[in-house]
């Protein structure tokens, strides 16, 4: 992997985390895959070779356990799912280059390929592990057929991962007071041997791989502390009939009835995807093998909850087999609904077929998911949000310039004047595509939106401030240098906001006459002067009424209580508002007592109105990095996600707190507070605390990160 700025003279490949093949796509999943969808773009914009690819991930548990509810095979079932999945994707203007699956058969060669020459370089071994074993259905039960506690933090685990509590991957034999999914009687731990994947012998390795990671600070921060806990080694086979069969003349007494973990030939999909995008176009216009064996660019996007996957066990893998590593992981944050947690279980969610039928188009969704808040930060939606986004931004901004300055010109000029280009839009135009650029090589896509956004408002700004309509009879050549001026960066805005929207830019492009499609020019094309003639304009954004949000609303609610109150789905982020009345959770324990107010500082006398109250701006945030500043005895610098970006504070808490253990931690910012330098560095808001020792306030609850407190 390099550190260079994009564009290299390497190739690149995108990528996004598997789609498990066993149920419906909604907003939280098309995040993910919109977003690297943007990022690919927003890449070849600069001019970097790219390949965006992809998979659906066939194989687990899940999926075979759910074949056998429905009475199919787990292959039928999960290519049942996978076939939607390629009809569901473009239709969000999500064009993959290739789109596979694991159970495919140049996933399962390459998989067992890769897993021998682990096993020939010493990395895999055979040991008798504690395996759950259900002694009425009599079989091994692997990964999701077991239920229990999570050793680490006590919450609801199942199977190979603790996903209602800390997260962790759990290895078999790791789940507490275990229960069989099959019968729901309690599981009893038998021996049994399991091939291992020698993950400890990587630390090294891994602690400096970190060290050059590129993309979302959660990603690099967040292994670091499994590293300092002791990797532990990785079991890679499971008790099952549904998987890659683990390579027979890798050694050892068990693989004939062994298939390998579900997360082992998951990522080498990323592999294999690329492969065959190069056997379908030849390796002269894409090369699968300079990228993943010689020299590339490998960026990942995926989900926060698969971080260690992807940061630990996967480079690891790589590593071992001879494989580069990624140059960047950038995992995501969660998508809430309305302020609570996704859940389908509770049909709490935003379906992907669901927005279609409602014939919203699938750019608003698009620029309204990569927008709202950076790429790590979780994002909240409602019809509400989404309406005030669409017609602020998109209707009121970028629309209405679009379409002022376009109509203005067909009407006047039919087109194009036959100016050139002032200095002030010339050098405008070129601080957006600077701003992107900028954006990219931060992983940051809400930058890239915004940069184009920008260029239109400033676009309304200037067509006001000059108004061309009054110049037409009175000063026609400086009438039709502001038109001409409008028409470029219309133009521009196109060009810039193609990742985002490239469906509704592609309109565009043909609007101002045009030729073939926006997505294969590059940044610079957006200074080259438009063509001289294009026919009248048509408006490309509709404004949503309050209405149409109140039915999606009244729709919503009639899903959410029709479905119930019933358990969260694992795996899904519940956060259910705490209806308790303040005053009822004041009260104090018995072994409490009341503090001594000696020493503490006197209420201030001069009391303030709710009004003034209301212009503070307080919100829940995360900690996503803490260093300590050089030659500051008592500062420290934060990286602290507030939902909708991430702002830098300096906060005097060097001394009182150790600033490795805050990554990950909840807190108070003061929003709205302006912005002071503090030994040269920028800090952009105030993070509460309590007395001498700077005690950080947090929530109690599960508050949304990004929420307002009042």
């Amino acid at each position: 992997m390099s550190t260079d700025e994009f564009p290299t003279d390497r190739p690149a490949v995108v990528t996004c985390g598997l789609p498990y093949a066993n149920g419906d796509l909604h907003i939280g999943h098309l995040r993910g895959y919109i977003g690297a969808d943007a990022f690919s773009r927003a890449l070849e914009t600069l001019g970097q070779e790219t390949a965006y690819v992809c998979g659906s991930d066939m194989h687990g548990t899940p999926v075979a356990v759910n074949a056998e509810q429905e009475g199919v095979d787990p292959a039928e079932f999960a290519l049942d799912w996978h076939r939607q999945y390629e009809e569901t994707f473009p239709q969000f203007n999500v064009e993959f280059d290739n789109y596979g699956h694991t159970h495919d058969e140049t996933n399962t060669e390459l998989t067992q390929d890769i897993v021998r020459t682990l096993d020939e370089e010493g990395y895999v071994y055979e040991k008798e592990i504690q395996v759950a074993y259900d002694p009425d259905a009599d079989q091994y039960l692997p990964d999701r057929y077991v239920e229990g506690t999570c050793p680490y933090c006590g919450e609801k685990a199942r199977g190979d991962e603790c996903d209602e509590g800390c997260q962790r991957h759990l290895e078999p034999g790791e789940v507490e007071d275990p229960v069989s999914s099959i019968t729901g009687n309690p599981a009893e731990y038998r021996e049994r041997a399991h091939k291992f994947f020698e993950v400890s012998a990587f630390e090294e390795y891994l602690t400096d791989f970190l060290d050059g990671l590129e993309g979302t600070s959660n990603a690099r921060n967040q292994p670091r502390q499994w590293i300092e806990d002791g990797l532990q080694d990785w079991c890679i086979t499971r008790d099952m009939d549904w998987g890659i069969d683990y390579p027979g003349d890798a050694g050892g007494d068990t693989e004939e009835t062994l298939v390998l973990y579900v997360w082992v030939d998951a990522p080498i999909e990323y592999i294999s995807s690329t492969k065959q995008y190069t056997e379908r176009v030849g390796a002269d216009e894409y090369d699968w093998e300079r990228v993943w064996t010689e020299e590339g660019e490998i960026v990942h996007v995926i989900g926060r909850d698969i971080i260690q996957h992807h940061t630990i066990f996967w480079p690891a893998m790589l590593e071992g087999a001879g494989y580069n590593a990624p140059r960047a992981v950038a995992a995501t944050g969660f998508i809430t609904i309305n302020g609570k947690g996704l859940s389908t279980s509770r049909n709490r969610a935003i379906w992907a077929n669901e927005y279609l039928e409602e014939g919203f188009h699938p750019d608003l969704l698009r620029y309204y998911l990569t927008t709202t808040g950076g790429l790590q930060q979780d994002v909240d939606f409602s019809w509400d949000a989404f309406q005030e986004k669409v017609n602020g931004e998109l209707v009121g901004t970028v629309g209405n310039f679009w379409y002022r300055s376009l109509l203005f010109a067909y009407r006047n000029y039919e087109g194009t004047p036959e100016e050139d280009v002032s200095e002030e839009v010339h050098e405008r135009i070129e601080g957006a595509i600077g701003d992107v650029r900028e954006s990219v090589n931060e992983y940051d896509l809400r930058g890239i939106g915004q940069a184009a956004t920008r260029l239109a408002q400033f676009g309304n700004e200037y067509i006001q401030r000059n108004e061309p309509w009054k110049l037409t009879d009175d000063d026609p050549e400086r009438a039709a240098q502001v038109i001409r001026d409008c028409v470029q960066i219309a133009k521009a805005v196109a060009v810039l906001l193609e990742p985002i929207t490239p469906d509704k830019s592609q309109r565009l492009w043909e609007q101002i006459g045009e030729e073939g499609d926006v997505a294969n020019v590059h940044l610079e094309d957006a200074l080259e002067a438009p063509p001289r003639n294009f026919g009248e304009p048509g408006e490309l954004f509709e404004k949503i009424e309050d209405d149409r949000v109140a039915e999606l609303n009244e729709k919503l609610a009639e899903r959410v209580a029709a479905a119930g109150d019933g358990e969260s789905d694992a795996g899904e982020e519940e956060t259910e508002s705490d209806d308790t009345d303040a005053d009822e959770t004041a009260t104090m324990t018995e072994s409490e007592s009341e503090p001594e107010t000696d020493d503490l500082e006197p209420l201030l006398e001069e009391r303030i109105g709710f009004e003034e109250f209301q212009d503070v701006d307080i919100r829940v945030g995360r900690i996503e990095t803490a260093d300590g500043i050089e030659g500051a005895d008592d500062l420290a610098r934060l990286e602290v996600d507030i939902g909708f970006e991430t702002r830098q504070v300096v906060a005097g808490i060097k001394q009182l707190h150790d600033l490795e253990t805050l990554p990950g931690e909840k807190c108070i910012l003061l929003a709205n507070m302006e912005p002071a330098e503090l030994f040269g560095v920028e800090s952009n808001g105030m993070i509460l605390a309590a007395g001498e020792e700077a005690d950080l306030l947090t929530t109690h609850g599960d508050a949304t990160v990004g929420e307002k407190v009042k």
